[in-house]
């Protein structure tokens, strides 16, 4: 059996967190930032890019990625944050072409809110800037045509807006465990978009 995708793994945890959250005891996450002593915080994140649109069909293909996340609460409903990720596998859409994300960088601002005194949801919305490659080989095979839009260096438009959505628990002090789901880009030149689903711990200090 194949291995469950990473956005269904998500769908699946999603209500157990939840059901977590609201019996878990009480922490210090909803006391306001300007009180708090861990304003700051940082994520490493396993991050699974399901790629789609990609050519003239409804592609779609899956590589993976680890994530990097430094962040700061602003307020006690406002987070700012900067991400670093890079590529660890790269993308097969056949036997002649392949996606490979070789890093990327974003900046994100959004919103959370406390589901109990030691759970939020967030929305975040930014700028990613992406670097990476296609490469197809035999180009001028028929089977090939709906790939030769698809320039070498990929995504065509470098720079593309994002967003996040997701949940946090804390699991032990200032310890969070982190699921989230968003898009990561969307190439103009191909109309390729490319979604992230991140799993991973959340410190904070």
């Amino acid at each position: 059996m194949p291995p469950m995708p990473r956005y269904l793994a998500i769908a699946t945890l999603l209500p157990l967190v939840i059901a977590t959250a609201q019996a878990a005891p009480g922490g210090d996450a909803a006391i306001p930032v300007e009180d708090r002593s861990e304003p700051y915080y940082v994520s490493l994140l396993g991050t699974t890019l399901n790629h789609r649109s990609i050519g003239t069909l409804d592609n779609a293909t899956w590589s993976s990625a680890g994530t990097l996340v430094v962040g700061s609460y602003l307020t006690d409903l406002f987070r700012v944050e900067f991400r670093a990720g890079k590529g660890l596998s790269e993308s097969r859409l056949s036997p002649d072409f392949t996606l490979n994300i070789d890093y990327f960088a974003s900046w994100y601002i959004g919103l959370q809110y406390a589901l109990t005194p030691y759970s939020h949801v967030y929305g975040q919305f930014g700028f990613s800037y992406i670097q990476g490659t296609a490469d197809l080989q035999n180009p001028d095979e028929n089977r090939n045509r709906q790939y030769r839009n698809i320039k070498s260096s990929y995504p065509e438009s470098a720079f593309s807006a994002s967003w996040i959505t997701g949940i946090d628990l804390e699991v032990i002090n200032n310890t969070y465990l982190v699921l989230e789901g968003g898009r990561l880009f969307r190439d103009t030149g191909s109309r390729a978009n490319t979604f992230q689903f991140s799993s991973g711990i959340r410190y904070e200090f």
